[in-house]
């Protein structure tokens, strides 16, 4: 289970961003993870890395720049699919997306040649963003494999998508998504918008534990979990398992980007957390 909200415009204000993005990565609390940081390796690239056995080097997010280009990708499950036989991990999708810059890892040829091979997974929503120049609109596109699909999506909207196909989204998504556009319709109208300001109201929608109970899709993919499954911010009794990493992305209008990461240090999501806040300029 995963959530993830976003805001993309290739050509904002003086004072504005390129992407507002907020998501929460809902995973067992005993998977073995790297938390965010450069990518060795790979020029201008962040995110955390998945270190579970035989999934290293997978992640659930992340962003990279380069020759005037920003792509970011996020993976998110489709809940209560069933799994195929010697299905493929999935992490590697976002890696191979946002550390690739030639012509076969562009957006659309990417998102194409996903789309013929995507049977080999288990079922996803994979979420990939390309922001160039501000003469050319953002590319804003989610993939995904049960049913085989591929929607593309305009910028300067805001987007929310979670574990289950957009067309019936979780009703926890429905108020996440108009909370974050508040959010955002609130910044964008400020003359003096605070960064720090912004960033706190996105993690609170993250960190919301109200239950969006009863919800049908949700109940109709996870009848044992589902209520448990129902707020912004996961938590399963008993099972080690809820949102165990929060996330921050944005991208001013000068290239600089920031990277906030909130994610759990131990076991316990009520122990320690640790935070991260990663700031680089992008010198395009």
């Amino acid at each position: 289970m995963c959530v993830i909200f976003f805001y993309v415009n290739s050509n904002p204000q003086v004072n504005g961003y390129k992407l507002i993005l907020a998501s929460n990565r809902d995973e067992f609390y005993a998977r073995d993870t790297k938390e965010v940081a450069k990518w060795q390796n790979v020029e201008n690239c962040y995110g955390g890395i998945d270190m579970e056995p035989g999934r290293e080097g997978g992640t659930w997010l992340a962003i990279s720049g380069q020759d005037g280009i920003f792509k970011i990708a996020a993976l998110l499950n489709l809940t209560g699919e069933p799994k195929p036989r010697n299905a493929v991990g999935r992490g590697m999708l976002v890696s191979d997306y946002v550390s690739n810059y030639t012509e076969g890892f562009d957006h659309v040829n990417y998102n194409r040649s996903l789309l013929a091979d995507c049977s080999k997974y288990s079922a996803f929503n994979f979420v990939s963003i390309e922001i160039g120049p501000s003469t050319r609109p953002a590319l804003v596109t989610l993939c995904s494999n049960v049913p085989a699909s591929l929607v593309e999506y305009k910028e300067n909207t805001c987007y929310g998508f979670g574990n289950s196909l957009p067309s019936a989204p979780f009703e926890k998504v429905r108020y996440g998504r108009n909370r974050f556009q508040k959010i955002v319709e609130k910044f964008q109208k400020e003359q003096q918008p605070s960064q720090n300001e912004l960033i706190d109201q996105l993690m609170e929608l993250l960190k919301c534990k109200e239950k969006f109970w009863p919800d049908a899709e949700l109940m109709r993919r996870a009848p044992n979990w589902g209520e448990h499954l129902s707020a912004l911010n996961v938590c399963v009794p008993g099972h080690g398992y809820g949102s165990r990493t929060h996330t921050v992305i944005l991208v001013d209008a000068h290239n600089k980007m920031h990277f906030i990461e909130e994610t759990m240090k131990t076991q316990d999501p009520e122990g320690e957390w640790s935070r991260h806040h990663i700031e680089t300029q992008y010198l395009f």
